[in-house]
């Protein structure tokens, strides 16, 4: 058997062997054409021209729709769209706590980067649950139906509380959705989502101006009061349909006072309660000399911090731009179009004057520059033309720049990060904006007045009365009630952490662990490990 089979393959030529290899070739081809022209066939419509039609209409009789089934198809889509655009804007403001996180902590030295790390972490997570139990429903619990989220009538209907005749607090939807109130609503959810964002973007801002000697354990009760308290009840006066927005309706100051995504209810409530609690807690160890003269205590890490700022102007899109919860309304397009602008403006603002000034284009008061002009442009994104824009920007970068000297040399507050300056200050000067520059093409019908908002310079002086009373209002309340909380904090619990610990960095004494082991002796405890004679001393 053997041997036949040795002779056959002895008479096959080449050219017999290059024949079959050759029909081989052809056969498997063909096959392989075959099967690739089914895969393709199978795949249906790759360019989806034919995809969705007629018969995924839902309608009782498939292919066949009423009229009525037409448009409640359309409007269940028109919502599903709304939602969807909404909670996108809640996945970019969240990751603006990122942006926060880096900024701060490159402010900020190293042995106290993962303490600072950590209070913009754990403030999301004390934030959202406490809103969630009691803030949400205090600031919106009266608001009535989200008709741009689908919320239905009855959902968000509680009285509101009054004093002195006035809307102060809501009163629905505490502990949202399991109390049986018949706030178990995808619209009302969508909601509370992005209006939680917020909040804690507002309570982040705080950990900035009081970072590197406020203890841990005081800290997590700010989060819980911040949610609580502060924030949702100032929130409700403008937002909420509270006594603030209904200055238009009930002493004709324009359109009551208006901020389209937070100026105010965000940014300068978070800067004027950094103010209280950097003004309570102290200066750092050796920021000041004995005759007061500010000594620079330099962040250990400015592209982290650049890093920070460049996330945060990714995120701004959606807390401006998202802010009409509306993915229909494409007015949203010219509102992240001045947000960018503003930013740039603010950014190129402050480090020409610095430049000017100390002969260095600081890149930590540009980032802050950049900063301070998004600050700026959040009441007024939606109500201003470009140029506009821009002009509150370079106005807003050289705001941060002198109040940021104002509050170190002038009232030796010390702020690490610029906290105060960037938010505080410029969230004043974007309700101020809004009042001089707003032109009166959109927002017809806010705070239920008729018209358009428009500001002084259209020829509306009320509107930039009410966003002044605004600025008073909230300076007032967030200063005032965090002054106080900080005050009885430091009275008995203790508000700041020890010189030693401090000295030694909040990393080790606090959190048990060091951000850079591998450049700080053998451990995190290590004995020594931190080394530092205080800045600004005489020895």
């Amino acid at each position: 058997m053997k041997s036949r089979t040795k002779a056959a393959c002895k008479q096959l030529t080449w050219r017999d062997i290059a024949l079959r290899a050759g029909v081989r070739t052809v056969i498997l081809t063909v096959l392989a054409v075959v099967l690739m022209t089914g895969i393709a066939y199978a795949a249906g419509d790759p360019t989806g021209a034919a995809t969705g039609g007629i018969d995924n209409v839902t309608a009782a009789t498939a292919g066949a729709p009423t009229l009525q089934e037409v448009a409640g198809d359309v409007g269940h889509l028109s919502i599903s769209m709304n939602v969807f655009f909404v909670i996108i804007g809640v996945a970019l403001i969240f990751f603006m706590q990122a942006g926060f996180m880096l900024v701060e902590t490159g402010f900020c030295r190293g042995k106290n980067a993962a303490h600072v790390a950590m209070t913009n972490f754990v403030i999301f997570a004390i934030g959202a649950l406490a809103y969630w139990a009691v803030g949400f429903a205090l600031q919106f619990g009266s608001f009535g139906p989200i008709g741009l989220l689908g919320g239905a009538q009855g959902v968000l209907d509680g009285n509101a509380f009054h004093l002195f005749g006035q809307a102060v607090a809501g009163t629905k939807g505490f502990f949202l959705g399991s109390l049986g109130d018949g706030t178990l609503d995808v619209g009302a959810f969508a909601f509370f989502l992005f209006q939680m964002v917020f909040m804690d973007t507002a309570a982040t801002i705080v950990t900035g101006g009081m970072a590197e000697r406020w203890k841990f354990s005081a800290f997590v009760p700010f989060g819980v009061y911040m949610a609580v308290f502060t924030y949702p009840l100032f929130g409700m006066w403008v937002w909420g349909g509270g006594w603030l927005a209904q200055l238009g309706v009930n002493a004709g100051f324009g359109h009551g006072v208006v901020d389209f995504a937070g100026s105010s209810v965000v940014h300068a409530v978070g800067g004027f309660s950094a103010l209280a609690g950097a003004l309570v807690i102290g200066p750092r160890i050796g920021k000041f000399k004995a005759d007061g003269t500010p000594v620079a205590i330099p962040g250990h890490h400015i592209p982290m911090a650049i890093l920070g700022t460049i996330i945060l102007v990714f995120g701004w899109m959606g807390f401006n731009g998202m802010s009409t919860l509306s993915a229909g309304d494409l007015r949203f397009t010219v509102i992240i179009a001045n947000t960018i602008l503003a930013g740039s403006a603010g950014c190129l603002a402050a480090m020409f004057l610095v430049w000017k000034l100390w002969g260095h284009p600081d890149p930590s008061m540009s980032a802050n520059g950049m900063l301070a002009g998004l600050v700026a442009i959040t009441a007024p994104c939606a109500f201003v033309t470009p140029w506009a824009a821009v002009i509150i920007g370079i106005i807003a970068g050289l705001l941060v720049v002198g109040s940021v000297i104002f509050w170190e040399r002038v009232t030796k507050i010390d702020d690490p990060v610029g906290a105060v300056s960037v938010h505080g200050v410029n969230g004043l000067w974007g309700m101020i904006a809004l009042g001089l520059f707003a032109d009166g093409t959109y927002g017809a019908g806010w705070n239920g007045v008729d018209g358009a908002v428009t500001g002084l310079f259209y020829g509306d002086g009320g509107q930039l009365i009410a966003q002044l009373i605004a600025c008073v209002v909230v300076a007032a309340w967030a200063f005032g009630t965090m002054y106080v909380f900080f005050k009885i904090q430091a009275k008995t619990t203790g508000l700041r952490s020890s010189e030693a610990d401090e000295i030694a960095g909040l990393d080790a004494t606090e959190m048990g662990v060091l951000a850079y082991p591998d450049f700080a002796g053998s451990g995190a405890m290590s004995a020594g490990a931190f080394p530092e004679v205080p800045v600004g001393s005489e020895a």
